[in-house]
């Protein structure tokens, strides 16, 4: 497995603090992190800096979540087989299937994974 630190993620997410902990907790691992803090810039950033995974909330200012995983996962679009996560807190199965769907790779619930965890998902994917 290549080291972390030549690891691209992206984090997708219009809660500054939450972001700012999952960032830190990546850096202190090794990865190089990048913030979008709403649908557009973090669409964009997917289709430029083709990132090696993206972490992604759903409700997002601009654009969520869903509209970002199908402007990404269809067509020749550039990032489209770059690793989603979901990160959220909407935790009914209906978006949980909905997501999967629509081509994320996992879907955890903030409130469910400790920022340790979530590095750790990230690792084994990645791996």
């Amino acid at each position: 497995m290549p080291k972390p630190n030549q690891y691209k993620i992206l984090i997708v997410e219009d809660d500054n603090f939450l972001a700012d902990i999952y960032k830190t907790k990546l850096e202190l691992e090794g990865f190089k992190v990048t913030v979008a803090s709403d649908g557009e810039k973090g669409l964009k950033m997917i289709q430029t800096k083709t990132p090696d995974l993206v972490l992604l909330d759903i409700l997002l200012p601009k654009l969520d979540g869903f509209a970002i995983l199908e402007a990404v996962k269809n067509g020749d679009s550039p990032g489209k087989d770059v690793p989603i996560i979901l990160l959220t807190n909407l935790g009914q199965n209906e978006e949980v299937q909905k997501g999967l769907r629509l081509g994320a790779v996992d879907y955890l619930i903030k409130a469910h994974f400790k920022p340790a965890e979530v590095v750790e998902k990230i690792k084994k994917i990645l791996g």
